[in-house]
């Protein structure tokens, strides 16, 4: 679920029971995935029980931040009006080197606090390896913190 920004007419998330722990964790600066508590199979996104071997029992994995560019795509107008100034940008899938059955999505950008389309789209490639960083967005009760991508050799 997601709400917008007054600040940039973005969508933010809105975090639900299960997911709410990954939102705190990236207030913190750590990316953390799901895990059962049961058979250890990680799993994204969040949700109440574990799709393998059905236990309701779960804990929160620390990752190491590091993946790679399994896809993406470049947004050109038109768009949503919060992104149109914004365009053109990218938007990533990242598969997480600690666990390459987990995939996040997010932006590529040239420093945490970089807007989106600070990243050439000719520097996007499949493969890329790229480590997550984090930056909060939007204002007052809205207000949370993304993971987003940078690559990690520019």
């Amino acid at each position: 679920m997601t709400t917008e920004s007054k600040e940039t007419g973005m969508l933010l998330p809105v975090p639900d029971d299960d997911g709410a722990p990954f939102w705190s964790y990236a207030a913190e600066g750590e990316l953390r995935v799901q895990a059962c508590a049961g058979c250890g199979v990680r799993r994204f996104p969040p949700r109440p029980c574990c799709p393998h071997c059905r236990s309701f029992e779960c804990e929160w994995q620390r990752m190491s931040g590091r993946g790679r560019i399994w896809s993406y795509v470049v947004a050109h107008p038109p768009l949503l009006p919060g992104y149109a100034e914004a365009a053109p940008y990218n938007v990533l899938v990242v598969e997480l080197a600690d666990d390459p059955s987990i995939r996040l999505v997010g932006n590529l950008v040239a420093a945490p606090d970089a807007p989106l389309g600070s990243v050439a789209a000719d520097k996007l490639r499949i493969g890329a390896p790229v480590r997550a960083v984090f930056r909060q967005v939007g204002e007052g009760e809205q207000r949370t913190t993304v993971p987003r991508w940078v690559l990690e050799r520019p």
